[in-house]
């Protein structure tokens, strides 16, 4: 089996759905929550744009540990930030998964914490975990925006908004 492959493809289909989320992003909205312990909206897609390029982080490194690793969220603030975050994450992505090798999947990697392991997968669990936590935080935005009557773009299937595929 061509795993590599395989979850190219997957990432090209999320992008492609994403982007259509993107390009439907309200400006003037980044501050808007649904509740106070929601995330506001452009850190939300934010962090989604962000997500796109960890099988390149995961394939070069064996951890993350966000409090030592240098790692800090980007602050965007317009949709062509988001449209451009998401891009070259998504090409560092494709770019990293073609460049692997299959045997590099089985290799572990961790998320720490100052240290402290908060999780840890294969290589290939953890761009699993990446591409279900796009589908999961991309779920979110579509709430947010039927909640500010944005309409919504089809994901796996037409939205009652979008009735093409």
């Amino acid at each position: 089996m061509d795993t590599l492959s395989q979850f190219r493809d997957e990432f090209e289909t999320e992008y492609q759905t994403t982007k259509k989320f993107f390009e439907a992003y309200p400006e003037g909205k980044n501050e808007y929550a649904p509740h106070e312990k929601s995330m506001k909206l452009m850190p939300l897609a934010t962090h989604i744009s962000e997500i796109f390029g960890w099988p390149d982080t995961i394939l070069k490194t064996s951890e993350l540990d966000f409090a030592n690793g240098g790692f800090q969220p980007k602050h965007l603030s317009t949709k062509e930030d988001l449209l451009n975050t998401l891009d070259e994450n998504f090409k560092s992505a494709q770019y990293a998964l073609e460049n692997a090798k299959e045997e590099h999947l089985n290799d572990t990697w961790a998320l720490k914490n100052n240290g402290h392991e908060v999780a840890k997968w294969t290589k290939y669990g953890s761009i699993r975990h990446a591409l279900n936590q796009i589908t999961h935080h991309r779920a979110q935005l579509g709430v947010y925006y039927r909640l500010n009557d944005i309409p919504l773009p089809g994901s796996y299937g037409p939205s009652a908004d979008h009735q093409s595929f």
